[in-house]
């Protein structure tokens, strides 16, 4: 079932909160299809993002249910169509055809495509589980929310400049602290189901900050900014969370997804589905279908995988 209340926009098809219309009829007759987009931490809640704009605020422990419906298309990149309107692999993350991606990369700090924007930059030492840190850089306009996309639990910032000088800083200390330029998603998803307590965590990032002052030359390009600990346990809804049980690998036409929503965190929503399991479902995997609104007693029917563990400090994984 839907979670109760007012839908947040006018709509013929009876959307309520979770943003889904509860009829294939409805949303044909009205013209409109629910063609996702993925997460949104706009504002620091989580939301779903539909195409045209709109978006759907999520809230801990409401129940969410959906199927897929038909083939997942390319979402096109920059504000543009995919002009072939592609079919994509349902397991994909990116959730673009190759063009697409090419594009969506050909102007991004993320792919050193983007080497003169002349706002500042801040560079934050991120932490997502025990001996899971990293140093990235952050456009200084966007505040947390790139820490928030990518579901850092705990961070401080360490300074900040020009972005040629935050992107050699960031290079920097990647060398001389030993730290990675990646963290697997399934060793972040894994660790969030057993975390220490918030000031061993606050602790982790602090030496890590202590270190990163320690490290010479970066200050003469960059403000240094002094150590303050953010934690988002709690805008992620984690305090509690049972033991992970599998993850969702993909959606399939006519599959159903339906639970009750217990944390977010980054692009990943973890769900309690009908049978007891706590699952997590990446976002990504949603972008480019069209969403239908679940009835009252589907079962939970697209794959799972086992959870992967979050021992192997040495585990590669998708950038960020």
């Amino acid at each position: 079932m839907l979670p109760a209340g007012p839908p947040p926009w006018g709509s013929p098809c009876g959307v309520r909160s979770g943003g889904f219309p509860r009829r294939v009829r409805c949303a044909r007759r009205s013209g409109v299809e629910w063609w996702c987009r993925g997460i949104t931490w706009s504002g620091g809640v989580p939301g779903l993002r539909w195409r045209g704009g709109r978006v759907s605020t999520l809230s801990y422990g409401q129940r969410l249910a959906f199927r897929a419906v038909g083939e997942r298309r390319c979402p096109g990149a920059r504000g543009n169509p995919c002009p072939l309107r592609a079919v994509v692999p349902g397991r994909a993350t990116g959730g673009r055809c190759a063009e697409c991606a090419r594009l969506d990369r050909a102007h991004s700090v993320a792919a050193d495509t983007l080497l003169d924007d002349p706002q500042p930059y801040r560079v934050y030492l991120a932490w997502f589980g025990p001996g899971m840190t990293k140093v990235g850089i952050t456009a200084e306009a966007r505040g947390e929310a790139r820490l928030l996309e990518q579901g850092a639990v705990t961070f401080s910032w360490l300074g900040r400049g020009p972005l040629m000088a935050a992107r050699r800083t960031e290079e920097v200390l990647r060398q001389a602290l030993a730290v990675p330029d990646r963290v697997a998603y399934e060793r972040k998803r894994a660790a969030r189901h057993a975390l220490p307590p918030a000031g061993a965590r606050a602790g982790e990032v602090g030496e890590l900050h202590r270190r990163a002052r320690e490290v010479g030359g970066w200050t003469e390009t960059l403000e240094p900014l002094e150590f303050v600990p953010r934690d988002h346990a709690g805008a992620f809804g984690l305090d509690g969370l049972p033991p992970l049980d599998g993850t969702v690998a993909a959606l399939v036409d006519g599959g159903v997804v339906t639970g009750r929503l217990l944390a977010a965190a980054g692009p990943d929503l973890h769900l309690l589905d009908p049978a007891g399991r706590c699952l997590a479902l990446d976002t990504r995997l949603m972008g480019g279908w069209v969403l239908q609104g679940g009835v009252e007693g589907d079962a939970f029917s697209v794959p799972v995988t086992d959870v992967a563990t979050a021992a192997d400090p040495g585990a590669q994984g998708e950038l960020f």
